[in-house]
């Protein structure tokens, strides 16, 4: 019996086999793609280091066999153990930027990345950003992110985990901001210094009920940057009751709260968050400025 290795040579072969096999198998896809084409393309392209747009001229290029083997034993991870694509290319994508990713944080996802690319518009109006604080940062992609949009901004990236920051620290280091942005170990604020204009977090949000129905693919990510309690608010608790003391008077507070933000809304009745909408999909993001959140303090103080 003959191997896809021997059978396939050109990278439109491997598209094609690859978006076959994962079409007859129950892969979940929610870590950057929705379809089988499109992971697809992904695994196949950036196995050989070739871009994900702009490549036909690519499409009927020969691999070398190593090339093949690899992208064979790839695709059967990705169906056999439900690795997520960004695991097994050690790389995943977001605001149209590589990032380094392993197993050691979430794979980018997150909506925050077109509000960011909008300039926080139209929140933010004329305010400065001067310093900007990405809380639970993970891989740092969110923090990185806003870094390359306020190009004057310094830029602190804290997270619990030493791991995640050791990847968020090789993140700097690719996009040649050790200048601007740097790491903070840090339980939510507990080593926190000085007010920033702008919060941003994706934390852990996924309650326990959603906790225990998870596919496959998420149970590569690690539990500590997911799970968050019974509801999912263990940690936006947490963040909305230090937030105020750590924004500068005009500053805002924007955070990911995802499937969550139903028990958020029952759990602030009388804090006004304003829940965003984006044209490229995803939801449960609220942003709160630092005059609401005093208020709110002071009125249930």
């Amino acid at each position: 019996m003959t191997s896809p290795v021997d059978d396939l040579h050109t990278i439109r072969d491997f598209l094609r086999y690859a978006a076959s096999r994962f079409a007859a198998s129950p892969l979940y896809f929610g870590h950057g793609t929705d379809n089988v084409w499109d992971e697809a393309v992904q695994l196949v392209l950036r196995s050989v280091h070739l871009p994900l747009e702009n490549n036909n001229v690519f499409l009927d290029a020969r691999l070398v066999r190593t090339e093949r083997e690899l992208i064979v034993e790839r695709i059967e991870r990705r169906i056999n153990e439900r690795v997520p694509i960004a695991y097994l290319l050690g790389e995943g994508w977001f605001m149209g930027m590589p990032f380094n990713i392993d197993e050691r944080v979430l794979v980018p996802r997150s909506p925050i990345g077109e509000l960011l690319e909008n300039g926080l518009q139209p929140w933010l109006g004329s305010q400065p950003v001067q310093r900007i604080l990405d809380l639970c940062t993970g891989s740092g992609c969110i923090g990185i992110g806003a870094a390359t949009v306020f190009d004057e901004a310094e830029v602190d990236l804290s997270d619990i985990s030493e791991a995640a920051l050791e990847v968020a620290d090789s993140n700097i280091e690719l996009h040649g901001l050790e200048g601007r942005v740097q790491t903070i170990r840090s339980d939510v604020f507990e080593s926190i210094e000085g007010r920033y204009d702008v919060i941003l977090s994706n934390p852990p949000y996924v309650d326990a009920e959603d906790m225990a129905d998870m596919p496959e693919e998420y149970r590569h990510e690690p539990e500590l940057g997911l799970a968050a309690g019974d509801d999912g608010l263990d940690i936006a608790h947490r963040i909305i009751a230090g937030a105020a003391e750590h924004l500068t008077e005009n500053g805002l507070l924007i955070v990911e709260v995802g499937n969550s933000w139903g028990a958020m809304d029952d759990a602030y009745p009388d804090l006004p968050l304003t829940w965003l909408e984006f044209d490229s999909g995803g939801d449960g993001v609220f942003l709160v400025t630092a005059a609401d959140l005093r208020e709110w303090q002071a009125r249930n103080s």
